[in-house]
This record gives C-alpha cells, sequence and structure tokens, in this order.
C-alpha cells in the first residue's frame, strides 16, 4: 500500500476540514427557525382575539398563514437536519427517542424532492390565499398580471418537481444496468 505525497495528503485533509465553514450557516438557520417561530406566535396573537368576529373564509385564511409559516419551518429543519449530516457530521442522537425516523435516511436526492414538495405546497397555499380574496372588499387584490405569474411561477415550481423527480427515476434505473 503506498502513501501519498505528504502535500496532497495535507491538501485532501484541509479539504475534507473545510466542510466545517458550513457549520455557522446552519446555526444561521437556527436562528431563522426562532424568527419563523416568533412570526408565528405574532400571526397566532393578532388573529386569536379575532375569531370570533372572523367569517369561514376569513379563518381559513389565518389558518392558511399559519399552515404556511409551518411548512417553511418543517423545510428549515430538513435542510438543517439532513444538510448538516449530509454535508458537515453525522449527528449524535441516535438513541435519543424523538429522533425523527428519516434522519440519516434523506440523501442529496431526497433533500431536493423534500424541498421541492415543499416550496410546491408553500406555493400552492399562497396562490390558494390569493385566489380566497378574489373579489373581496376588505382585502388588497391581485392584478391580473400579478395573479397570471403567480399562477406560472407554481406551475414552473410544480414542473421542476416533476423533472426532478423524472431525472432521480432514471438514473435510478441507470444505476442498475
Amino acid at each position: 500500500m503506498s502513501r501519498k505525497p505528504s502535500v496532497e495528503a495535507q491538501l485532501e485533509r484541509g479539504l475534507f476540514a473545510s466542510r466545517w465553514l458550513m457549520a455557522p450557516m446552519y446555526l444561521g438557520l437556527v436562528g431563522s427557525l426562532a424568527m419563523l417561530a416568533v412570526i408565528f406566535i405574532k400571526e397566532l396573537a393578532y388573529y386569536l382575539p379575532k375569531t370570533f368576529a372572523m367569517g369561514a373564509d376569513q379563518a381559513i385564511l389565518a389558518v392558511l398563514t399559519l399552515i404556511d409559516l409551518s411548512l417553511a419551518a418543517n423545510l428549515l429543519l430538513i435542510v438543517l437536519f439532513s444538510g448538516y449530516e449530509n454535508f458537515v457530521s453525522k449527528l449524535d442522537i441516535a438513541d435519543h427517542e424523538d429522533r425523527p425516523s428519516w434522519m440519516g435516511k434523506v440523501d442529496f436526492s431526497g433533500l431536493k424532492m423534500k424541498l421541492i414538495a415543499s416550496i410546491v405546497a408553500i406555493s400552492g397555499i399562497h396562490l390558494l390565499k390569493v385566489f380566497m380574496s378574489l373579489g373581496k372588499k376588505d382585502v388588497v387584490q391581485a392584478d391580473e398580471g400579478t395573479l397570471r405569474w403567480m399562477v406560472i411561477i407554481h406551475l414552473t415550481f410544480v414542473m421542476s418537481g416533476v423533472l426532478l423527480a423524472l431525472m432521480d427515476w432514471l438514473s435510478s434505473k441507470a444505476d442498475k444496468h
């Protein structure tokens, strides 16, 4: 077994260690998660006192806003946990009773699919909120051009998801040959 030259081995160790430069970014995502939690609580505090005065449409819009924030937070957790485990270091929590079952099993391809699925869901909720507000007098209306672009962007996200899934499916078939 031959040993690599010292310079090459040091370079490779340095390159491998550079993955830790991602750690501050994941800490920043933890801060982003805290920010979303504060905004969720703020939105909940805004809507709760108005509950008995709301109509069904307003209640649905309020709930969709909270779901939207929750989906964004879920997406953030998936990126945080999977990204850290895939690119920096394994989390040493294998025996923890609350460890999510998907942790350690989501590879980059799975992460892409979860990411695009969450983006499509969030985009769909935003679009649904705009559609539900159409014709309401007390809500700021989206003009026809804005609405058209929102639909085009949402469909772009959907098609991107379908194409990513197709590419993953094709690559999984190609790996077997």
